[in-house]
């Protein structure tokens, strides 16, 4: 699974996508930081993943939309349906890589809390349990995103089904009121960005991760007999 992982990671930065998502990310932290906080003098350092986690939407899509799809539309895919690694091996190893890279931008997301240290004195508690909530929501994302790519070849297709998912959990439990119990964003915004860690909104974020990991196991189990 390593060797997997070790080659995903090696395609994200020998590529411009790793370098894309990364740059994306902090400009935009960068910007939301000015805005949310640096702008008003604030402390709360929460803020700024608060603004941040809107662009998850659209720039998850652009790591995770070539896991499978781009295997899969360049024949690639049967050479590793064939390999001595395991469909559980694959998945995983995808899905680390993917996840390493969206947990290494958040981490970096630390040297805009040391600018505030320096001009404030911001709560360690409450940023910490953030950056937990938005790393959890972050790797529910790829899941999702890779998820998507699994069942197409066309890499497009694969990130507009992943932005139109994003979306719909967003506009969704403003509709249907039960539905919150279930949203992403409800689990995020409900505990993470007040401070507190909820058992019920981490296990939420947890289980949809691990549900379309499977999900995304299944998918290629089945593509793997009918080669």
């Amino acid at each position: 699974m390593w060797a997997i992982v070790k080659k995903e990671l090696k395609n994200y930065f020998l590529s411009p996508i790793g370098y894309v998502y990364i740059g994306i990310f902090l400009l935009t932290c960068s910007l939301f930081f000015y805005l949310d906080i640096f702008q008003y003098a604030s402390t709360d350092f929460a803020n700024m993943f608060g603004s941040s986690v809107t662009v998850l939407t659209f720039i998850v899509p652009i790591l995770t939309m070539r896991m499978f799809a781009e295997e899969r539309k360049n024949g690639t895919e049967q050479i590793l349906l064939t390999s001595p690694k395991s469909i559980t091996q694959i998945v995983l190893g995808k899905f680390f890589a993917a996840a390493l890279v969206v947990i290494m931008s958040t981490l970096l997301t630390l040297m805009y809390f040391g600018i505030l240290s320096y001009f404030g004195e911001p709560h360690i508690a409450s940023s910490l349990v953030a950056i937990l909530g938005f790393s959890l929501l972050s790797i529910a994302y790829v899941s999702f995103g890779m998820f998507a790519s699994s069942i197409t070849e066309n890499q497009i297709v694969a990130a507009v089904i992943s932005v139109g998912f994003f979306l719909l959990s967003w506009f969704l439990p403003n509709m249907i009121t039960k539905a919150g119990t279930f949203s992403l964003m409800y689990a995020f915004y409900g505990s993470f960005m007040n401070g507190t860690i909820s058992i019920t909104n981490t296990v939420l974020l947890l289980s949809f991760t691990v549900m379309f990991i499977l999900f995304t196991m299944i998918v290629i189990q089945k593509r793997k007999l009918v080669k």
